[in-house]
């Protein structure tokens, strides 16, 4: 039925709309009532204008046939700190308060190409650059966080108001919002898709990111990017014999106790699969990797925001004035050792993830914390973001209030599409027998 469009995810509604059982419209239509009824409860959206939806819904509706994109009609969920012509980009900062730049960043430039709805933008910490949360809830309980930055994306994908998200990334801003949301997150190799026309907290850590319901959703965007590896990814991958690796890492202090008692259910389902699973760890000398992501990113927050502090220092998030004025007192000695210290062990690791299908790590240390003014912990998500690995949240795990924890599988760079094909099948395992089940949050 019409009215049910929106439980699809994006692979189910275009096989529906080039079957002529949908129209895009339909389609449309059937995501704003579940908004209607959820936006109370959950508040995803920075903007949204339903008659410019419905307006778009039916240009594309007009296309020919033989002349649709591969992407025709599926709903995207924008994080408001990309460009998006049509619409105003705010990054939740008052100083750029119902602003509307009137140009598309390149990844919306590719995702229009491909016949994508861009269906409107989602909130974010203020410029997906400080802890503290939006207004946004978790669907899974409104008394709890969807995690950050991307917390409108994350939030929206996971109650069933958009099949796909954009979300952005510097510490662990895609992936802890998908282990919340209780999603696919897909944190690619660094620079895989174009950051132009986004603001950017850094150069050298900032990377797109993209959330759905499925791995095959995941695999469709990656195609429509042009994320390849040099190699094509296997068509017949299967747990069974395949030999993985579980790391702890030098944030596992962190964990909590429903983070823990996923990845040992996560191991134990690899291994009753039939695979092979040994505990790895990192080298010694990168024990210091987070402490060197820290002296990046405060570093390079002084360049990113000093047009803001210019202009009016008094609107700009405290932690972001301390990052222009240095508080912290790093050094330019300090930032270039942080800098080549990273660069370093890029190649380290990539050699060490090779060795295996996929290496299991956690998300996050646990289910969403209690409250929406913070956004939850990334420690586990930071030297991931500095190493510029690909890295998916893997959904199917629990904690001990019911929400949902994720997993992360991480792969070398470049290795992006084969961590995919990978990925779908350990998600089908996670999702059947990990213990949480994704259903549609109440109206």
């Amino acid at each position: 039925m019409s009215s049910d469009l929106h439980t699809l995810t994006a692979t189910e509604v275009l096989a529906k709309i080039k079957a002529g059982e949908a129209t895009v419209e339909d389609y449309a239509r059937s995501l704003l009532k579940r908004i209607d009824a959820r936006d109370a409860s959950v508040q995803a959206w920075a903007y949204l204008d339903p008659d410019y939806v419905i307006e778009q819904a039916k240009v594309l509706d007009a296309i020919p046939t033989s002349e649709r994109g591969p992407l025709h009609g599926v709903a995207v969920a924008v994080k408001d700190v990309i460009y998006t012509k049509g619409m105003p980009t705010q990054f939740n900062s008052p100083i750029y308060a119902s602003d509307a730049p009137e140009v598309d960043a390149g990844s919306i430039i590719v995702l229009r190409k491909a016949g994508a709805l861009i269906f409107g933008k989602t909130t974010t910490t203020e410029f997906a650059a400080i802890t503290d949360g939006p207004k946004t809830r978790n669907p899974h309980d409104p008394n709890r966080t969807p995690g950050g930055s991307s917390s409108g994306s994350g939030a929206a994908v996971g109650d069933f108001q958009a099949p796909i998200g954009l979300g952005t990334q510097t510490g662990g801003s895609t992936i802890r919002p998908g282990s919340y949301n209780g999603i696919y997150a897909f944190k690619p190799t660094w620079n895989s898709i174009t950051r132009e026309g986004q603001k950017i907290y850094s150069l050298i850590l900032d990377t797109l990111g993209l959330y759905a319901r499925s791995v095959a959703d995941l695999e469709l965007l990656a195609d429509t990017f042009a994320i390849q590896d040099d190699s094509p990814p296997p068509t017949n991958f299967a747990v069974q014999g395949a030999k993985f690796a579980v790391m702890k890492t030098m944030v596992w202090p962190n964990i909590g106790a429903g983070g823990s008692a996923a990845m040992d259910k996560a191991v134990s389902l690899l291994r009753s699969y039939g695979s092979e699973v040994e505990e790895i760890e990192l080298p010694d000398n990168l024990n210091n990797l987070p402490q060197w992501h820290a002296t990046v990113l405060n570093s390079d927050g002084r360049t990113a925001f000093l047009p803001e502090y210019s202009v009016a220092k008094e609107k700009v998030a405290e932690q972001l004035v301390g990052h222009v004025e240095n508080v912290s007192k790093i050094s330019r000695k300090a930032q270039l050792e942080a800098f080549d210290n990273i660069s370093a062990a890029r190649p380290v690791v990539d050699e060490l993830l090779g060795k295996y299908a996929a290496v299991l790590t956690p998300s996050v240390p646990d289910e969403a914390p209690l409250g929406i003014e913070k956004t939850g912990s990334a420690a586990f998500c930071l030297i991931w973001t500095a190493l510029h690995t690909p890295v998916v949240n893997i959904p199917g795990f629990k904690g001990e209030n019911g929400l949902p924890i994720g997993l992360s599988l991480v792969a070398p760079r470049y290795h992006d599409r084969k961590l995919l094909a990978v990925s779908k099948k350990v998600g089908e395992i996670f999702e059947a027998e990990g213990g949480w089940k994704r259903d549609l949050p109440d109206v």
